[in-house]
């Protein structure tokens, strides 16, 4: 079992040979703003067209489906196989977010084979943007290799094509930039709520929940994150998978001592991402899974933003998750794995 040392989260020499971990997060909103920048010509050209259906490929084709489901006018997939359903066609519009994986480009050439409406954000040099060249094509030039900055960039697209919410790149960068002041090296781990997380799961076994869709899929982010940084079994799922789990842990031995905790005995620690939009049977789901880990004396984080709209709280609640990973990596004494 890998010890935890706090002092690590204080540590300015060892923080500072973690900047590999932490300085690709904190330049998370400058990322999305090259994006934008990159983009801005193809986008000034697009204009509203209702497409029959439109179907998304890529590392953030679920994101996108998640954003636009609420208000999307026409039917959206998030195809995860090679190649298109076959009922695709000229009257749908085919989004691929990609860098030139099998699966983009199966998707590209069926698209262009199609006559289908294509928008693709990707490398303008690259074989998928050379794959995808058509008269019904809208290239998004991407120069920073992060899927998420590339999403928020292809949401700003369809938005001007119709089909999904208006989205401001500049306040989702200024929500990345807050979360990276607020979650600072500089900062300690009393004013420092990513820092606060980590401590808190220093010795836990986490599980995550979510209750809107974008809060699950930022739980489900935020455990892989968890996962890779500590080596563990990090769970994400609904509340009815993680209520049996809560129920059944043992009571805490008030006499035991920690330090001879093994693995296997380590308890849960329940991370509950709030966005502010969960349903009503969300927050009961939320309540019942606080009591029941509160009963059983498991600790209980919290990633919360309750303001702005559901893009700029679902990059709040991911980018607080995402720096308590790195923190818990660093106090495991594991940034350089």
């Amino acid at each position: 079992m890998e010890d935890f040392d706090d002092s690590r989260l204080e540590d300015g020499e060892a923080l500072r040979s973690a900047d590999h971990l932490l300085r690709p997060l904190a330049e998370a909103g400058a990322r999305v703003r090259r994006e934008l920048a990159a983009a801005e010509g193809p986008l000034s050209e697009l204009e509203s067209e209702r497409p029959r259906a439109m179907i998304t490929f890529g590392p953030e084709a679920r994101l996108i489906r998640a954003v636009l489901e609420p208000t999307c006018p026409v039917p959206l997939v998030a195809w995860p196989r090679l190649g298109l359903p076959g009922w695709v066609g000229p009257l749908d519009v085919v989004v691929v977010m990609g860098g030139g994986d099998r699966v983009s480009m199966a998707a590209a050439f069926e698209a262009v084979r199609r006559g289908c409406r294509l928008l693709v954000a990707c490398p303008a040099d690259s074989s998928l943007a050379r794959e995808a060249g058509s008269s019904s094509t809208t290239i998004l030039p991407t120069t920073t290799g992060d899927p998420m900055a590339a999403a928020i960039v292809t949401l700003v697209a369809l938005h001007h094509l119709g089909l999904g919410p208006a989205v401001s790149p500049e306040a989702v960068a200024s929500a990345m930039d807050q979360v990276a002041t607020d979650s600072s090296w500089a900062v300690d781990a009393t004013q420092n709520p990513a820092k606060a997380t980590a401590l808190e799961l220093a010795e836990a076994q986490p599980m995550v929940w979510g209750g809107s869709i974008l809060a699950a899929r930022a739980s489900r982010r935020v455990a892989e994150a968890v996962r890779s940084a500590s080596g563990r079994v990090v769970l994400s799922a609904d509340a009815g998978a993680l209520m049996p789990l809560l129920a059944a842990v043992p009571s805490r031995d008030p006499f035991a001592d920690p330090f001879e905790e093994s693995a296997a005995e380590r308890r849960p620690g329940l991370v509950l991402v709030d966005d502010g939009m969960d349903d009503e049977h969300a927050a009961e789901d939320r309540e019942r899974l606080r009591g029941n880990a509160l009963a059983t004396d498991v600790m209980v984080s919290n990633l919360s933003s309750l303001s702005g709209t559901p893009v700029e709280r679902y990059v709040t609640v991911l980018q607080q998750g995402l720096f308590a990973a790195a923190y818990l990596r660093i106090g495991l004494g594991r940034a350089s794995r």
